[in-house]
């Protein structure tokens, strides 16, 4: 075993886990409408603890249906009727020798009040989150101590339903978190003021709890190393709270740290390092005797296990990773860490859930459909029947892995010789490194299913078939758009400039703000004076805002700029002349070389003669269908692969 310490046992409480992973609370939306735990949260959970995990800790789970909601579909512990389906979860996870933990949360003043019916949210103090730019009012005193209650009786109702322990949500700016910190706390009764009277309402929560479900029932919190703002917790006062919770009888102490206001230290975007905030559990370690659990932005294996042997943490937080991949605690155990799809820090699952739908993953297109589209609903009747894949890029990757996964042979043809597709051209931009690991654990994974991959082979309809294909599944990308407008000829596009097929010399415009555009501007910043032009008034598309705000801090740091609602009107000499959108006012933007990169469309090569060879057995997945990202690549390719021939 590669890993001895992340798959040794170890304890909390009087609980024995099976090992040192842990998956933390993570708003999923899988929930019915009732807060009740359906068959679609149970199979999620289920799916994780098959996966390898040793604790899991249920989503953000509501006390309160008055000022309490997270999420539109959230697990709830506010009324004995939920018990029922929450035993149900319980017995789906402890199957597999996996402890279940319900998270206790209210989010206080960071919910908008569309979420709990256009009431005012409510918070310690009438401190107003940023993020969510609504003003809270103050909870009443006798309103703090009947939210006890609440937290208290949904560890009750956990508790009957047979959960292995609660943990209270006192970090990430949420409400208790609120009471917690200066930064929000600015009451003047017994529940603000001093350090005890802040810590008051936590500490009433726990003995509460304590009270009603015995002195065995194991209680943890997570909690703020720091909260990242000027006036909140900082990291001194984070280990005193430590020192008191352990006072207090908690088992555990689950160490993360900032609020929405300090935005993407909660939930780490692509540009932050594994491992950035060890040192805030490590602090908190060296002054307690209790577990740690850590959530560090840990995506490998050899990082989990050096935080644990560098005794940083007694317990690794695996968060957005068992998202990506349910078996990674499985994977890493056989030591077979290629084939894990290790998270890309896109934050596609949480613009995803921001918008008011279920959590979704780039890399997994089955995350939170396991009970629909999971590997055990795969109608299995290939009988070793051939189908052709045209393209090794995401979607052609991930149709050709479900193919054979439900028996037929496949033969994927990749003209180029390696697969990726673009992915290889996105990894080329900084912090995009995780997307290269992309591509090595595709490779692995087709090899481990025994696709025949043919590497420098374009795909023609005699090659087609005499492979004896019954039918073609279509996954050869997208072409950059280039507009028919004067002096095109002139420019260059980002994927030539990415695949250093093409030169960039001078002072550059680049045409397009979305993701590709963005990137591009920043990886030649360094080397050259960059103007990003998009026609819309905001730039990144769907990309997650901490990205967008990232990116283009960076490509002002290094002198460059961006102008937005401006159309790209005609390539010159000297660079290009732009008009207002609004305006219609033209103007010329200097530059020695303009790049295209305005997106892509679909790329569909003899497609009349496959049409014509395969008639109705010729499917399009990925860019070849509807242009997309890595995301509706690979779920175009999973779910038509799916029903194919069903």
């Amino acid at each position: 075993m590669p890993y001895k310490k992340l798959f040794s046992p170890a304890k909390i409480a009087n609980l024995e886990l099976k090992n040192r992973i842990v998956m933390p609370a993570m708003g999923c939306s899988f929930a019915e409408s009732s807060g009740e735990a359906g068959p679609r949260i149970i199979k999620y959970y289920a799916e994780r603890a098959k996966g390898g995990t040793g604790l899991i800790i249920t989503e953000i789970t509501r006390i309160d249906d008055e000022t309490g909601v997270g999420t539109p579909n959230q697990l709830a512990v506010t009324k004995p009727f939920v018990i029922g389906q929450l035993s149900r979860l319980v017995e789906a996870v402890h199957a597999y020798d996996t402890k279940l933990f319900v998270q206790l949360h209210h989010p206080g003043n960071q919910t908008p009040s569309r979420l709990i019916g256009g009431r005012q949210p409510v918070s310690a103090s009438d401190v107003t989150c940023k993020i969510i730019g609504e003003q809270p009012r103050a909870l009443t005193t006798e309103e703090v101590e009947e939210m006890v209650k609440k937290f208290v009786t949904g560890a009750v109702i956990a508790q009957k339903a047979g959960v292995d322990g609660v943990e209270i949500h006192g970090a990430h700016g949420y409400l208790v978190s609120q009471f917690l910190s200066p930064h929000t706390n600015k009451r003047t009764d017994k529940y603000g003021g001093s350090f005890e009277g802040r810590m008051r309402f936590a500490t009433e929560i726990i003995m509460g709890i304590r009270t009603y479900c015995g002195p065995r029932f194991p209680i943890g919190i997570r909690m703020n190393g720091s909260d990242y703002l000027d006036d909140g917790i900082t990291e001194e006062e984070a280990i005193a709270q430590a020192k008191y919770f352990e006072k207090l009888g908690v088992c555990y102490i689950n160490v993360s740290c900032g609020t929405y206001d300090s935005g993407s230290t909660i939930i780490e975007p692509n540009f932050f390092q594994e491992g950035w905030k060890k040192h805030l559990a490590a602090n908190i370690r060296k002054e307690v005797s209790i577990p740690v659990i850590a959530v560090c932005n840990i995506k490998h294996p050899s990082v989990a296990e050096q935080l644990l042997e560098e005794g940083v943490t007694d317990f690794v937080g695996i968060a957005r990773g068992n998202l990506a991949d349910p078996e990674w605690g499985n994977k890493a155990k056989r030591g077979e860490d290629r084939l894990i799809r290790k998270c890309l820090g896109c934050m596609e699952c949480f613009r995803i859930l921001n918008d008011g739908l279920p959590l979704g993953c780039t890399l997994n297109p089955v995350l939170g459909r396991e009970f629909e589209w999971g590997d055990d609903q795969l109608v299995k009747n290939g009988d070793g029947r051939t189908v052709a894949v045209i393209g090794g890029g995401p979607a052609g990757f991930e149709a050709a892995l479900t193919l054979r996964k439900r028996g037929f042979r496949v033969v994927l043809f990749e003209a180029k010789d390696r697969i990726g597709g673009t992915v290889a051209l996105a990894a080329v931009p900084p912090c995009k490194a995780m997307l290269g690991e992309l591509i090595d654990t595709m490779e692995a994974q087709l090899e481990q299913a025994g696709v025949e991959v043919r590497l420098g082979a374009p795909a023609t309809v005699e090659a087609v078939r005499e492979t004896g294909a019954e039918a073609v599944f279509m996954a050869a990308g997208g072409r950059p758009i280039v507009p028919t407008i004067p002096g095109i000829e002139k420019a260059i596009t980002a994927e030539d400039v990415l695949a250093d097929k093409a030169k960039v010399s001078g002072d550059a415009v680049i045409i397009g703000g979305g993701v590709t555009g963005l990137e591009t501007a920043e990886t030649l910043g360094k080397d050259h004076k960059v103007t990003v032009v998009e026609m819309l008034d905001k730039v990144g598309g769907n990309l997650y805002p901490s990205i967008t705000m990232h990116l283009a801090q960076e490509i002002v740091k290094a002198g460059g700029s961006i102008a937005k609602g401006k159309q790209l009107v005609s390539v010159t000499d000297e660079g290009v002349t732009v008009k207002g959108t609004k305006t219609g006012e033209k103007t010329a933007i200097p530059a020695q070389t303009v790049i295209f990169a305005m997106g892509v469309r679909p790329n569909r090569p003899e497609y009349e003669a496959f049409k014509d060879a395969f008639d109705n057995r010729l499917i399009l997945v990925g860019d070849t269908a509807r242009p997309g990202q890595i995301f509706d690549a690979l779920h175009s390719g999973h779910d038509r692969a799916f029903v194919y021939g069903t």
